[in-house]
């Protein structure tokens, strides 16, 4: 048993890499913080600082395939979300259908593929049309992989692979002693990605606020003062810069 959870552990390749210096991240999640703060301190109604951000987005994708960052994943919108203003709420479940039906052409021309990880459980049906029309558009593409959270929660999200593994166990699919980091991993929502080896979150807040609890256990955190509709790709490269000077080391020594 102990064999196999080092030959299926993704972790373990990473032993020799833990011995140098970081190079640049294959994949970067950013928390995107402080759009309505953004708003309000220039006097306007919170979602302007939303419709800003969003024009943020693909400047940073593209900045960040420019540095040879393999996958970015963006936290759009939380299962904790739902909590906020009625009016708000439904401006943000527009955003994914305004971004995308401007910024879709440019991503498939750039050869970036377009993923969506959450759950489409009480989204509305003209959010999930305009991200499943992406997903099928861009899914050939092998460049950049841009990855939203939508309707997305870390607790929900490990909860619901606890539920599948219990179900095969059930059924007699697995036992008790096949479950393994590996295996818990191949059940959560990121599964087709390599976990995140740099978090970013801006306006200056410093928590992981329900975001990929289980997969950034190794990765390194930089947190921005600056407000996410004015984080340029000065910032990103600073980020990228600080991560590279830090040893990751992955519980070892």
């Amino acid at each position: 048993m102990f064999e196999r959870f080092i030959n299926q552990n993704a972790w373990t390749l990473k032993t020799e890499e833990a011995e140098t210096n970081a190079t640049t991240p294959s994949h970067i999640a950013i928390i995107m913080d402080g759009n309505g703060r953004w708003a309000k301190n220039k006097g306007l109604p919170r979602v302007a600082g939303h419709r800003e951000g969003m024009k943020v987005i693909h400047k940073i994708a593209e900045h960040a395939k420019a540095h040879g960052v393999g996958y970015v994943t963006l936290y759009a919108f939380s299962t904790e979300n739902w909590k906020r203003p009625k009016g708000e709420v439904d401006f943000l479940l527009r955003l994914p259908e305004r971004f995308l039906n401007v910024e879709l052409p440019k991503l498939h021309e750039n050869n970036v593929q377009v993923r969506i990880m959450g759950t489409t459980e009480e989204l509305p049906k003209h959010t999930i049309q305009a991200v499943r029309k992406a997903v099928e558009k861009t899914s050939q593409n092998d460049g950049l992989v841009l990855n939203f959270a939508l309707n997305y929660g870390g607790r929900f999200e490990i909860i619901e692979a606890v539920r599948k593994i219990s179900a095969k166990v059930e059924k007699g699919e697995l036992t008790t002693d096949h479950i393994n980091d590996y295996l818990f991993s191949e059940h959560l929502m990121s599964h087709s990605l390599p976990d995140p080896d740099l978090l970013i979150r801006t306006s200056g807040e410093i928590r992981l606020s329900n975001f990929m609890l289980w997969q950034l256990a190794y990765s390194e955190f930089y947190f921005a003062d600056v407000l996410w509709p004015d984080f340029t790709k000065g910032h990103l490269d600073e980020a990228i810069e600080v991560y590279k000077s830090r040893k990751r080391r992955y519980g070892g020594v």
